[in-house]
């Protein structure tokens, strides 16, 4: 039997560490060779290490949640004959990692307590299972009944009455009530005389949780820091009338052939693009330590992404000559590269301006936190119903309200009240949208 030190490979460009995001394997796992073995985080692209070997894990580096130089042992396995050679780091890099070279004696031991603490895939997936089966445990010991609705047919009531009983949790036969059947005064009047309780008995209470906060939130966290330390943010609110866009995008989905379906985002992004190119101020990237601003010609889109890790801001290159049906299915490929972890570094990066868009989950207004190094971001919020005076008639118009966030450092109140001024311009008159160039 022979030892083999499996050290961390440059995973990244100008990358001196990384983090460990997830262990796939523990001391003790028999493993196969081209087995993926962890997941290691530089910036915001997870890298997949896969075992150079088979053979058994001895001694691992860290745990969740550690930086990793590079270059330093990752995974130590026990293999059968002799130990495959080791690739010698190119003598640039020795000289660069050479205070990494007692980080070996920094892994950690393959004693029970520390395999318990270094969790595989398998094991992490368990707890959900077993938290779900405790609580029933935990139930029944307390001599609590299974969730179920109250049987209440002995009194009459409307189906409506009766749905809104069970979600108060309210069992109908302890309502008093006169006349011929409970309605909902009845109801509200038992909540108010048992201020506000509810049938049903003690509820099991949530056990506290502690996490970790590691990997790409952990990136999102000091990022937000950063932007919120460094940069003196201002936002302005501005609503547009968005009926006309919506009415084309309706238009132009129904005839789409083979093109992908048209959201609202497509749209912005072609106004912002076309507005930001007269206002290149807004169009920038501000390096506070230099004390450089850089006025881009082109418009590298930021596109704010939610994942199951995190927010992520995907980038559309050269978004100011892309049309619609392109922007749609650059923002759909971009949008599932990064919700499935396959975005690349060059996706991820180099963004001029972002937006960020929840959709019909958005709220009535907003206050993005800029995308540093960038000096603006705007935030879409949802589109409403709303009564509005129109040559001095009442109309029910479909309304949205845009926040956009700046750098006061780099752009005064008056330019981003004159470009927001300029791009309802754009936004309410879709021809000349789609024209505009």
């Amino acid at each position: 039997m022979a030892r083999y030190q499996f050290k961390l490979p440059d995973i990244g460009e100008g990358i001196a560490e990384a983090e460990i995001v997830a262990w796939h394997v523990k001391v003790g796992d028999m493993v196969a060779e081209d087995q993926q073995i962890a997941d290691m985080m530089t910036d915001k692209a997870t890298v997949e290490m896969e075992s150079p070997v088979a053979g058994k894990v001895v001694r691992v580096a860290g745990e969740v949640g550690d930086q990793i130089p590079i270059g330093s042992v990752l995974v130590e396995f026990e293999v059968e004959g002799d130990a495959p050679a080791e690739e010698a780091p190119a003598p640039a890099e020795e000289a660069s990692r050479a205070d990494t070279v007692a980080l070996s004696d920094g892994l950690i031991d393959p004693t029970p307590a520390q395999e318990e603490e270094i969790p595989s895939l398998d094991e992490t997936r368990a707890p959900a299972k077993a938290g779900a089966q405790e609580s029933s445990e935990q139930k029944e010991e307390a001599g609590l009944p299974p969730s179920r609705e109250h049987k209440s047919g002995q009194v009459q009531a409307s189906p409506a009455v009766r749905q809104r009983a069970r979600d108060l949790g309210i069992d109908l036969a302890q309502v008093k009530y006169a006349g011929d059947r409970i309605r909902h005064a009845d109801l509200d009047a038992y909540l108010l005389y048992n201020s506000g309780g509810v049938s049903g008995g003690p509820r099991t209470r949530r056990a506290d949780e502690t996490v970790k906060v590691v990997g790409l939130r952990r990136k999102i966290a000091e990022n937000m820091q950063e932007a919120k330390r460094r940069i003196p943010h201002f936002t302005l609110v501005e609503e547009y009338d968005v009926t006309a866009l919506e009415q084309t995008r309706a238009m132009m989905n129904q005839d789409r052939g083979g093109n992908p379906k048209l959201t609202m985002l497509p749209f912005l992004i072609t106004a912002f693009s076309r507005m930001l190119a007269q206002y290149p101020q807004i169009n920038a990237t501000y390096d506070d330590d230099a004390q450089v601003i850089t006025r881009h010609g082109a418009v590298h889109m930021g596109m704010a992404t939610q994942t199951p890790n995190g927010l992520m801001v995907a980038v559309i290159r050269d978004a100011q000559n892309r049309d619609l049906w392109n922007l749609a299915a650059e923002v759909a490929r971009l949008a599932e590269a990064a919700r499935t972890g396959k975005a690349s570094r060059e996706e991820l990066s180099g963004s001029t301006f972002t937006i960020s868009s929840l959709g019909p989950m958005g709220g009535i207004t907003s206050t993005p936190v800029i995308n540093r190094p960038e000096v603006g971001i705007v935030a879409v919020n949802k589109v409403r119903e709303t009564p509005v005076v129109i040559d001095d008639e009442l109309e029910v118009r479909k309304m949205m309200n845009l926040s956009l966030s700046c750098d006061h450092r780099v752009v005064d109140g008056w330019d981003a009240a004159e470009f927001m001024r300029d791009l309802r311009g754009l936004i309410e008159n879709p021809l000349k949208l789609l024209s505009a160039r």
